[in-house]
């Protein structure tokens, strides 16, 4: 096959490297985002994420006439879907999937498909998802056959390929990593991978759509497990009084340990959520997945608790002091170090809970952020140093690079990532 014209439908954390990754291989990339801001940046060469290396390939990429950005899909000879899984409704004790926009995605590319396309889901989904795409492609196109009718034969090739990559260093891993390609036929598969290898650089693995599904989902479960671990382990460690980071040291210099460290919950879009694809389906089974998601859940809320104790310790030790006289300050919001990201953040989650719940000031330190969304507005942003010489209470709940280099000397401090202990 010959893909002269890839599109990528969903220009986010994920999309927009991989389009700029194709489009810097001299291929004509059209990228489709539903956010007229996004695709308005894009077309401008500047990009409306936080990604080291990005900005230049992307500036290049559109410069050279190479990347393109629209909010309505045009024919291509591949299609790539990155768009967002949610869930339906958080407050059921086993989240929903939320296809839709998987779903949106299909129908708006229906139009344009022609024979001999490939589509590949590239979105971290439930096991069926890729099926399902499948299914509403055919639904839409009956003009054309699809793979789970025509198998081999088919006119329009399906293929599910989940990206594997670290936020903080998406460039080199698209470039570097191995890729699975679960295809639903093997001829799906090969031309995925003739399609993936015009950038790629690690082995391509075949398999088939339901086990590639998996293969993401059980990574970040893998790990979601062993965070909780860590997690629980520092809530045993501090109602023992023991130093729970010493503690794992210790432990880790047995040459068959090797214990994550604890922190202050789970986020982002992989590791906090991808679990529950895996319970979503198979309740009954998914029993370890399944607690190792409600311990890393129920952090947060221990860690607001440390925030309580210490108020009321601070109250008691300046008794001419109110709550409204007590400022908080909240160092990270993002899900990890060193990026802007905040997507199913446990810190922002549990600074905005504290600026909920707080009658005096919290400030929040975000030194990847400039500016906080609406949504937002329970926060006052602020620096390093306003928050270390004005703050009564200070939480670390990310251990960015800014905050290692220096530790407030304050005698109010709760230490979630053990970087100032």
């Amino acid at each position: 096959m010959s893909f002269n014209t890839i599109s990528v439908i969903g220009l986010g954390y994920i999309g927009l490297p991989t389009a700029a990754m194709f489009a810097s291989r001299k291929k004509k990339v059209i990228g489709v985002d539903v956010n007229q801001n996004a695709v308005d940046t894009i077309n401008r060469g500047e990009i409306h994420i936080v990604e080291p290396e990005l900005d230049m390939i992307v500036r290049a990429a559109v410069t050279e006439g190479y990347l393109k950005a629209t909010t309505t899909p045009e024919p291509a000879d591949a299609f790539l879907i990155a768009v967002p899984t949610p869930f339906k409704n958080n407050d059921l004790e086993i989240p929903e999937p939320d296809l839709s926009y998987i779903e949106a995605a299909s129908k708006a590319i229906a139009p344009v498909l022609k024979k001999g396309d490939l589509v590949i889901l590239e979105s971290t989904s439930p096991v069926g998802a890729t099926e399902k795409m499948a299914e509403w492609l055919a639904a839409a196109r009956t003009d054309l056959s699809f793979p789970q009718t025509q198998c081999e034969s088919s006119d329009i090739r399906i293929a599910h390929c989940p990206e594997r990559v670290l936020p903080g260093h998406v460039v080199r891993e698209l470039v570097e990593n191995d890729r699975v390609i679960g295809g639903m036929t093997a001829k799906c598969s090969e031309a995925a991978i003739e399609l993936y290898k015009t950038f790629v650089e690690g082995e391509c693995v075949t398999t088939n759509a339901r086990t590639a599904e998996m293969a993401k989902l059980t990574e970040n479960s893998c790990r979601d497990v062993q965070i909780a671990f860590a997690n629980e382990l520092s809530i045993i460690c501090d109602k023992l009084d023991i130093d729970v980071w010493e503690l794992i040291s210790l432990a880790n210099r047995h040459p068959r340990i090797n214990i994550l460290q604890p922190g202050p919950g789970v986020g982002g879009h992989c590791i906090a959520v991808d679990p529950w694809f895996i319970v979503s389906k198979t309740p009954e089974e998914a029993q370890i997945i399944h607690t190792a998601r409600k311990v890393n859940d129920s952090k947060p809320h221990w860690v607001i608790n440390k925030v309580k104790l210490a108020i009321a310790d601070f109250l008691q030790a300046n008794p001419t002091k109110t709550a409204k006289d007590v400022t908080i300050a909240c160092y990270g919001i993002a899900f990890k170090p060193d990026i802007d990201d905040l997507r199913e953040s446990p810190a922002l989650n549990i600074s905005q809970q504290i600026a909920e719940l707080h009658s005096g000031v919290v400030i929040a330190v975000e030194p990847n952020v400039e500016k906080l969304s609406k949504n937002i507005n329970s926060l006052q942003l602020s620096t390093f140093e306003v928050a270390k010489n004005s703050a009564d209470i200070h939480l670390l709940l990310v251990d960015h690079k800014e905050f290692r280099a220096e530790k407030p000397s304050v005698s109010y401090l709760i230490d979630t990532k053990g970087i100032w202990l």
